[in-house]
């Protein structure tokens, strides 16, 4: 009876956001005022709505209620209850339940923390994001029904897809799906203004809380289905390039492009059309994404790969808000000069380097992601693209985008000399240089990845570290003014030395790590670079709903134990499929990383061992890249529409 009501208060949402998308934008154009103010309420209500639908999915998956066709689908009895939970979005119909859920989230919070944006403005934001909503709870109602019954219920499910049962898994897509979905608002917040036909330096202030919400959810997303993917998938890699994997990226590269932007509209209401047509673009790769992962068009093995009817759908979905915004866009280029005035070697400058360079590279890595699909189209060529494309054609930009950070952050606004902005930073690159050139003397090999990973690491975090020590200032009390800093500087700074990390992460492992792939015997010790690892035992282990062979590793170094590793090799008998659990000894320095194999014909089993520098600092780096987002979200200048209401437009009365 509760699957029941969810699906009447899904079907009650949508007929609410279609009310919600028609009365308020009217009623913004003819100001009138209880017109308007139906958004409001009208957003609450969505949202309750959608929730309560959402709850009762979850609880049918909870209770294991296989009378439901997506239970049946997508669950089992025998299955730990976190996996019961996160089968709710493990599927496509329950993700994109999820997808709408946050779409009306946003759309609330804009409701609730929105009172101080001009009226008219609120109205046209709130009536946008509901539009999203109508396209997407018509796609799930009419295409991707959860609620659907089965005529006869079977005694059990046929179990969620192994690699999904997982912790990492079971957290990582609604984090992405909030920072995804968060990136309508920065859309809704471009189209609303081009509507207006106004974009002014309160526009950048109230657009900037919500793209970095976006951001740093989205982070938070890649970084645990990276983690995942590292420990979970058996061959090592923390990224794949995976079209599903850039799906999420290309999206992160925007909004940081669209944040940066931000600031420069906000502080000199300069790059006004630049930043709408980010915002635009920044929701509209998350369309694309969603595409991909639903049309069946690339496989992945995070894909849904769904029929591609649903992809066509989608593909309207995106013609529609994509080309309607970019055609509003055209018509009311003319209505956002610039007033702002710059020089070539400025913040601003610096600052739509950075843009371009995240722009471009974004460019590249769709470009790679959707070539094989044009090429089998147009070509009728199969090919297929991989890291060794991206890996060449990203990563110059990426260097780039590095060398320039510091140097821009150390710039004035309007106008600067290069002497006087780089002088500061001479220590900071005379170390860097010193660390890239340690990098290059203690490497074996000569490839060039590690040592300039090192150098731009070093240039990115100390770079960080002079920009601190300037604000401090000279004299008594230099520390104290630290502290007074606004919040927004130092989770930029935070952000900042998050980026270095991980770029010095990245580097030691893609240059340095060591892979030993061997037959290993019971009790006949093996070294692996500076440790012996021995064999000691495989046993065969049962768990709540799987069969596992775990292999007993001793990993020693220098004589002494260090560590006692189980990896598995785990079979889920429902489902009939493998999959590998490498055990890992974690360090700061480096991971030792184990996957046990099969028992050979000759005797022993296969196990394959790598040693991987610095594997840790890519989410260490990652979770201070959000840290630092979620620092500046908390700063009470960003706070949502903070000090509009003097730059509100008055309203006539009806």
């Amino acid at each position: 009876m509760i699957t029941e009501f969810g699906h009447f208060a899904l079907i009650l949402a949508f007929l609410v956001a279609i009310v919600q998308t028609i009365v308020p934008l009217v009623g913004a154009h003819k100001r009138w005022p209880s017109w308007m103010a139906v958004a409001e309420p009208a957003a609450n209500i969505q949202f309750l709505l959608t929730a309560f639908a959402f709850s009762a999915l979850m609880w049918a998956f909870v209770t294991s209620d296989f009378s439901l066709r997506l239970v049946v689908l997508n669950s089992h009895s025998a299955k730990p209850m976190l996996y019961k939970i996160s089968g709710t979005w493990g599927n496509h119909e329950g993700s994109m339940l999820l997808w709408v859920l946050i779409v009306t989230l946003f759309g609330a919070m804009a409701a609730w923390f929105g009172n101080n944006l001009p009226p008219t403005l609120r109205a046209r934001v709130l009536a946008v994001q509901a539009a999203i909503g109508v396209a997407f709870f018509a796609f799930i109602i009419f295409t991707s029904n959860p609620f659907l019954r089965m005529a006869v219920p079977p005694f059990d499910g046929q179990d969620l897809n192994p690699l999904l049962q997982d912790p990492g898994l079971a957290f990582h897509p609604p984090f992405l799906y909030l920072g995804y979905v968060g990136l309508s608002m920065a859309f809704s917040f471009a189209v609303a203004a081009l509507i207006e036909g106004r974009v002014d330096a309160a526009w950048g202030r109230w657009v900037r809380p919500w793209t970095l919400a976006a951001w740093v959810f989205l982070t938070i997303g890649i970084a645990l289905g990276s983690w995942w993917a590292y420990y979970e998938l058996g061959w090592g890699g923390f990224w794949f390039w995976d079209p599903v994997e850039n799906a999420s990226f290309m999206p992160w590269l925007l909004a940081a492009a669209l944040l940066h932007s931000a600031i420069v509209v906000e502080k000199r209401e300069s790059l006004k059309s630049w930043t709408i047509l980010l915002a635009i673009l920044a929701f509209g790769f998350s369309l694309i994404g969603t595409f991909i992962v639903r049309s069946g068009l690339l496989t992945s093995v995070h894909a849904f790969a769904n029929d591609p009817e649903r992809g066509v759908f989608i593909l309207m979905i995106m013609g529609f808000f994509m080309g309607g915004a970019l055609i509003l866009f055209a018509f009311r280029a003319s209505t956002m000069e610039a007033k702002g005035i710059f020089g070539l070697v400025s913040r601003e400058s610096a600052l739509l380097a950075n843009n371009l360079l995240l722009a471009v590279s974004c460019f590249v890595v769709f470009v790679g992601t959707m070539w094989p699909l044009v090429a089998e189209m147009f070509f009728d060529r199969k090919l297929s693209v991989g890291p060794p494309f991206f890996n060449m054609a990203f990563t110059p930009f990426m260097v780039l985008l590095g060398l320039i950070l510091p140097i821009g952050s150390a710039m004035p606004w309007k106008r600067a000399r290069i002497a006087r902005a780089v002088r500061p930073l001479r220590y900071a690159f005379v170390l860097a240089l010193a660390v890239g050139g340690l990098a290059w003397a203690m490497q074996t090999g000569r490839s060039l990845v590690g040592p300039v990973g090192m150098f731009l690491a070093a240039w990115v975090v100390m770079g960080t570290v002079i920009d601190l020590v300037q604000r401090a200032g000279r004299g008594p009390g230099r520390w104290a003014r630290l502290t007074r800093l606004p919040r927004a500087d130092w989770g930029k700074m935070v952000a900042h030395a998050g980026l270095g990390l991980t770029i010095m992460g990245v580097a030691g492992l893609t240059a340095w790590q060591m892979e030993d792939i061997r037959v290993a015997q019971l009790g006949e010790p093996f070294d692996v670079g500076s440790y012996t690892l021995t064999l000691d035992d495989v046993q065969q282990v049962e768990g709540p709903n799987y069969i596992s062979t775990m292999g007993f590793v001793i990993l020693s170094q220098n004589g002494r134990e260090i560590a006692r590793l189980t990896p598995e090799k785990r079979i889920y008998p429902v489902a009939q499929m493998p999959t590998t659990e490498a055990a890992i000894d974690y360090d700061l320095a480096r991971d030792v990383y184990v996957v046990i194999g099969d028992a050979q014909a000759q005797g022993g089993w296969a196990v394959r061992t790598y040693i991987k520098p610095f594997t840790n600092w890519i989410w260490i780096g990652s979770g201070l890249m959000a840290l630092g987002g979620l620092l500046s979200l908390s700063d009470r200048r960003f706070r949502v529409a903070a000090g509009a209401r003097k730059t509100a437009d008055p309203v006539p009365a009806e």
